[in-house]
């Protein structure tokens, strides 16, 4: 990118792929609508939305930006099928954790005011 002389900036999430509500996603929607971003390059095309892509692509192409993807090699559809797949157990075992964990904090709560 510094080589071809491009400006750039770097927008990135942590988080799951599913969570469409992520402040990076946001952001380049947002750059994208107001036509400040001419292309976004990624290294793989799930990197950028893990379902919808298609979404992102055509309100890409109605602003006027592209989109690069570095590694565009092609999956098989069992492929994507089974990352899919384990992004959604992923995300579901993450939220399990999370409401087991909401209920101990919430158990020891009660039990020091109890004291």
């Amino acid at each position: 990118m510094i080589a071809k002389g491009y400006q750039f900036k770097i927008i990135s999430d942590i988080g799951s792929g599913i969570n469409y509500n992520k402040k990076g996603l946001n952001q380049l929607i947002d750059m994208i609508t107001n036509r400040e971003v001419d292309k976004i390059v990624i290294l793989y095309k799930d990197r950028l939305i893990r379902f919808g892509f298609e979404i992102i692509e055509n309100l890409c192409k109605k602003y006027g930006t592209t989109i690069e993807i570095i590694d565009n090699t092609e999956k098989t559809e069992e492929q994507e099928l089974v990352e899919d797949l384990i992004q959604i157990i992923t995300v579901f075992s993450c939220k399990l954790q999370g409401k087991r964990a909401n209920k101990a904090k919430k158990m020891i709560k009660e039990l020091l005011e109890d004291d």
